[in-house]
């Protein structure tokens, strides 16, 4: 089994200067290929502390002259934010930059101020995805770059650089609406799954996802990704009250970065799962909705960590995990002895799980569900 750490660069409460978050959290995911893991993963938000990586393949691009061995992965490309031929040609160059060592996340996003910010309207967010990713995803298949759509007129370009190789089995989508997962699976592309809501509502959403996957893709889709928070400490107790309190916070961040107690997504199209679950996040003690949060992470004794990671392999069919090891106010050195401490205890044992297969539609692929 693959183990990955990422970047997030978070300050959310403008403790430090900006310059210092991102160094530090470079040093720390600087640390990941010494210490044994086997990618670094990095995301894209705009305007706010909660993340101070306006672009992920430029975030990587540093990360690819730092390393020789990781792989590198985006978490992720919101693609209705980017001009679909400049973007497609910017992932094929880090691919080249980085060797083929690029995994490549997708996503539409979510956050109004950001939409805004970047004067994209978000009601067109799943139908501009939706485009850019057909033309992104044939572009670095085919090396042409064509397409004639209701957001998007490209005409026919060739993509240079070609990409080192086949994007088919490294690409994947972080996908939270039922909707969403339809679409992955018709895109032919994997699921990353960073839990946010209940274990048997992910295991529907999967379902689903394995069935339209087999039938337009005639084969078995790829195992999933499995992204999460983690705090490791060798005292039980200590890693529920700090687990509880970082991981907590970190959850009241995404709260206000994507305004989900807000009724601006309803009627906004292409949010209906959101608007249809914010009444219940209103009606509910948000500490406790928090809880609820941490409950689905991955913190505790090594021990305690490894055994939810494999019960989350176990259930959603995940191949490669990826985790975030310092975010919100966490001081460098807590979250600097957690990732240490994971990577002498956890890893090893994570490394020594035979993966479920080699590429999408082997003989074990079809053989083990998504679901199990």
């Amino acid at each position: 089994m693959k183990v990955g750490a990422q970047l997030l660069m978070q300050n959310e409460f403008g403790k430090e200067h900006d310059f210092q978050t991102i160094q530090n959290d470079l040093r720390l995911v600087g640390m990941a290929e010494k210490l044994g893991f086997d990618s670094v993963w990095t995301v894209e938000h705009h305007f706010t502390g909660y993340s101070l990586s306006p672009n992920a393949l430029l975030s990587l691009a540093y990360l690819a002259g730092q390393t020789t061995r990781v792989e590198l992965g985006t978490q992720v490309v919101v693609l209705p934010w980017h001009q679909p031929a400049r973007a497609a040609g910017e992932i094929a160059l880090l691919d080249n930059l980085c060797g083929g060592r690029l995994i490549l996340g997708i996503g539409r996003g979510l956050a109004r101020n950001e939409f805004e910010g970047l004067g994209i309207p978000h009601g067109e967010s799943r139908e501009r995805f939706i485009e850019s990713a057909e033309i992104v995803l044939d572009a670095l298949e085919t090396g042409t770059i064509k397409y004639d759509g209701k957001h998007y007129q490209q005409p026919e370009r060739e993509l240079r650089p070609a990409p080192v190789r086949s994007f088919k089995g490294r690409t994947y989508a972080a996908a939270v609406s039922p909707e969403s997962v339809k679409i992955m699976a018709r895109l032919g592309i994997g699921i990353l799954v960073i839990p946010q809501k209940p274990w048997d509502a992910v295991d529907k959403d999967l379902v689903v996802y394995d069935q339209v996957y087999r039938e337009v893709n005639g084969c078995a889709p790829p195992p999933t990704i499995l992204g999460s928070q983690v705090f490791c400490d060798d005292n039980a107790d200590r890693a529920q009250e700090l687990a509880h309190k970082y991981i907590g916070d970190y959850f009241i961040s995404v709260m206000k970065h994507y305004e989900l107690l807000g009724d601006h997504l309803k009627g906004t199209q292409g949010y209906e799962y959101y608007a249809a679950n914010r009444e219940a996040l209103v009606n509910r003690d948000l500490r406790k909705t928090a809880d609820f949060y941490v409950g689905l992470q991955v913190w505790g004794t090594p021990e305690q960590c490894y055994e939810k990671v494999m019960a989350a392999r176990a259930r959603i069919n995940c191949d490669h995990f990826c985790g975030n090891f310092r975010f919100i106010d966490m001081p460098m050195q807590v979250g600097e002895r957690s990732m240490r401490l994971f990577a002498e205890k956890v890893l090893p044992e994570l490394h020594k799980v035979p993966s479920l297969h080699d590429q999408s539609g082997s003989e074990e692929a079809l053989r083990v569900s998504a679901v199990g």
